[in-house]
C-alpha cells in the first residue's frame, strides 16, 4: 500500500491497546448505558440518552481514526538498525549550544509523537533537522523565536 507511515513497535502496540480498550470496554459500556436510558421512556427529554449517544459518536470516531492509523502504518524496529547516522527510530541525545542543556529524544511516527515523553515526529522541524546527522554534527532548527543550535552527542537504536 502506498503512503505507509513509519511507526515504532511501541507506538503501534500503544495505539492497538487504546483501540482494544475502546472496542471491548467503552463501546460495550455505552451500549448498556444507551439501552438503560431507552428504558426510561421519552427520548426527547432524556439527558442520559443524549449524553451517551454523543459519547458513542466520539468513541466511534476515535475507533475509526485509530483503525486508519494502524492500517496505514509500517512498523519499524529500531533495534534492527545499524547506522552511524540518525534515522527513524533513533534515540538521540543533543546539546542545546545556547543554553548548555542536554535533552534526549526518540524519533518516531507522527501518531505516537509526544514531546513530554521525549518522542518527536520525524516530520517535526527538529526531527527533520536531525535525520541524516552523525555524532558531533551541529544542527540548526528554525524556530519562531529564532534559530536554535544543537550538537548531536549520541545516537542509539534500542
Amino acid at each position: 500500500m502506498a503512503n505507509q507511515q513509519p511507526i515504532t513497535k511501541q507506538g503501534y502496540d500503544a495505539i492497538q491497546a487504546e483501540l482494544d480498550q475502546l472496542i471491548k470496554v467503552e463501546r460495550e459500556e455505552l451500549k448498556t448505558t444507551i439501552a438503560e436510558a431507552r428504558e426510561l421512556g421519552d427520548l426527547k427529554e432524556n439527558a442520559e440518552y443524549h449524553a451517551a449517544k454523543e459519547k458513542q459518536g466520539v468513541v466511534e470516531g476515535r475507533i475509526s481514526q485509530l483503525q486508519g492509523i494502524l492500517a496505514s502504518s509500517e512498523v519499524i524496529d529500531p533495534s534492527n538498525v545499524n547506522s552511524n547516522k540518525i534515522v527513524f527510530g533513533a534515540t538521540v541525545t543533543i546539546l542545546n549550544i545556547d543554553t548548555d542543556e542536554t535533552v534526549t529524544y526518540k524519533i518516531v511516527g507522527e501518531p505516537e509523537s509526544d514531546m513530554k515523553k521525549g518522542l518527536i515526529s520525524y516530520n517535526s522541524p527538529l526531527g527533520k533537522a536531525l535525520i541524516g546527522k552523525e555524532e558531533g554534527d551541529e544542527v540548526v532548527v528554525r524556530a519562531p523565536k529564532g534559530n536554535i543550535e544543537y550538537e548531536v552527542e549520541s545516537i542509539e537504536y534500542k
